[in-house]
């Protein structure tokens, strides 16, 4: 299964005149009876929606106000996730006389044309608010939050990628998240640029268009409009006449072969960096520790530490993190049996979330060995979204080059590495292709053989990232905690420094950072880590959250990502600050 949610707007798209018809909530019950989870991503304030829909069971998470509000309907909890509506404001608003005007707990909202009143007032105050529309109706929202930051909130609670959702709307403010969806969907009703944007439009309008959607993905899980959807693709290699040479995103295997130091792994590298353009997630089973210096992943293991399935689906549990697992600790003829307990446990994880999206398997032929009962035992009868990586496919599981449907050869004799997988799977001579240095051949299930030219990979090695874990920045590039009055001046060279300085100060001096967005500011521009920044930003905008909580939160980030010890902060450091 591919989509393993459905996120939909209310107003036009689920609801017509506010109200959601029996024959609809029949399909959201049964897509939900499917495994599937569905979420409403609306605009409408929670005590407006909860009037016009009572029970609102139906979904899994609510999010409401236009992405401030994340509600649980079966617990009954809701929280905010964004700043609250400034009083100042909307005492300006209602002397200027501006009617209706409705103020939930973030958002204010109103109609046209009072747009030109809005913005004015904004403008006069110097306020950093934004306006969104919804065909007439006029929302104020902090910045940054819409339907796609609520969303990801939603997502983040469910453990589920973005690239496991489908999404439909009908509106302006259907933009932000529709584009976050790895397929959109406009109903038919929806307003022409939000059609000329998506992947698919229904034929049916509102609740009829979104009851199609719901039987396209029971019937075939969307597989039907894929090569519609050119995203839905990713670029591996050029043809000669410099045309992209492709491989579908979801439902495909891959092999990679050819000679040693050949461009195996820098077509594997090509195709990760592909994925974390995209934000997919991956995983590496890394036998002999030839991918410890990939930038983007997390390597768990080395030659005296094997890592468990319980530390690799901790890692995986993040959507934004991806894993390099090394089995070099694992002697060799003790390999087929530990990749074989990983990847039924991976492919379970795979069952219940979508995640990893791709696994990579390196040295194929060390955990999958020809005529091996371990490694034929440990195979599913389904497999999708795996690349097998070997200098010779002859050496490999028959069961496992089965599932093949594209190679990859590189190396000396790219030809010659192709042949091997035809004669070991006795399938029909793939034709001949004379390649030059730096080519390779691709070859497709039941086509010919076709000549490549390979890419380069940008990949960075890791030793990058400890400058900014364990080196000293420029003065201007330090974090200074300063804290309110900048009664304080205490310098952080690298994260190191930042996180051990973030559990001594004083909560004061940590809320007054925090509250200003310092701390994101400072990953993203100055550490260049937009992953983090973004992972922050929310835990900056939570004013439930107490000193101790956020800080733990943000530390953890860094944690995760870099290698940094941190002790544990405690009440009585925290005082003692």
């Amino acid at each position: 299964m591919r989509y393993f949610a459905l996120a939909t707007d209310y107003d036009g798209t689920l609801a017509e005149d506010g109200k959601v018809s029996a024959h609809t909530l029949r399909a959201l019950r049964k897509l939900r009876e499917s495994g599937r989870r569905v979420l409403l991503v609306t605009g409408r304030e929670l005590p407006q929606l909860q009037t016009l829909m009572p029970d609102l069971s139906v979904f899994d998470l609510v999010v409401a106000e236009n992405g401030a509000i994340v509600y649980d309907p079966t617990q009954q909890d809701e929280e905010d996730i964004a700043n609250p509506a400034r009083d100042d404001f909307i005492a300006a608003l209602r002397k200027k006389k501006v009617e209706p005007l409705s103020v939930g707990r973030s958002i204010i909202a109103t109609f046209k044309p009072n747009d030109i009143v809005v913005h004015e007032t904004i403008r006069e105050m110097g306020l950093d608010l934004q306006i969104v529309f919804n065909k007439e109706a006029v929302m104020v929202l902090p910045p940054g939050v819409n339907k796609a930051s609520g969303m990801k909130d939603a997502l983040g609670r469910l453990g589920l990628s973005r690239h496991n959702v489908a999404g439909v709307g009908d509106a302006e403010n259907d933009f932000a998240f529709l584009e976050l969806c790895e397929t959109s969907v406009a109903v038919e009703n929806a307003i022409p640029k939000l059609k000329e944007s998506v992947d698919l439009v229904t034929k049916g309008a509102r609740g009829a268009g979104v009851r199609e959607l719901v039987r396209r993905i029971l019937r075939d899980d969307l597989r039907s409009i894929d090569s519609t959807v050119a995203r839905h693709r990713l670029v591996l290699a050029t043809d000669l006449d410099g045309n992209s040479v492709t491989v579908p995103v979801h439902g495909t295997n891959l092999l990679l072969t050819g000679s040693s130091g050949g461009g195996k792994s820098t077509m594997a590298k090509i195709l990760m960096e592909r994925l974390v353009d995209a934000g997919y997630q991956f995983c590496v089973i890394d036998p002999e520790g030839d991918y410890e210096d990939f930038e983007a992943a997390v390597v768990l293991g080395d030659g005296d530490h094997v890592p468990s399935s319980n530390e690799v689906l901790q890692l995986l549990r993040d959507p934004t993190q991806n894993a390099i697992v090394n089995l070099l600790g694992v002697p060799m003829d003790q390999r087929p049996e530990a990749f074989g307990k990983l990847l039924k446990d991976l492919q379970e994880m795979r069952a219940r979330t979508g995640r990893p999206h791709w696994l990579f398997v390196d040295e194929s032929h060390h955990v999958l060995p020809r005529e091996n009962a371990v490694a034929a035992h440990s195979l599913p009868q389904r497999l999708e979204n795996t690349v097998f990586i070997t200098y010779q496919a002859s050496l490999m599981l028959r069961e496992a080059l089965e599932h093949i449907e594209y190679v990859f050869a590189v190396g000396d004799d790219p030809m010659s590495s192709l042949a091997d997988f035809i004669k070991t799977m006795g399938l029909k001579h793939a034709g001949r292709v004379k390649t030059e240095p730096g080519e390779g051949v691709m070859w497709r299930k039941g086509r010919q053989a076709q000549r490549i030219v390979l890419g380069s990979t940008r990949f960075q090695h890791r030793r990058h990232r400890r400058k900014y874990a364990e080196g000293t920045l420029l003065p201007e590039e330090m974090f200074y905690f300063r804290g309110p009055e900048a009664k304080l001046n205490l310098m952080a060279q690298n994260l190191a420094v930042f996180a051990q300085t973030a559990i001594g100060i004083d909560d004061e001096t940590w809320q007054y950072h925090l509250r200003r967005h310092d701390y994101s500011k400072w990953f993203r521009d100055v550490i260049k880590d937009p992953e983090l920044a973004d992972e922050v930003v929310p835990i900056e905008r939570k004013r439930r959250l107490s000193a101790q909580e956020s800080r733990r939160a943000v530390l953890d980030g860094i944690m995760r990502r870099y290698t940094v010890s941190v002790p544990e902060p405690t009440e009585e450091r925290a005082k003692s600050a």
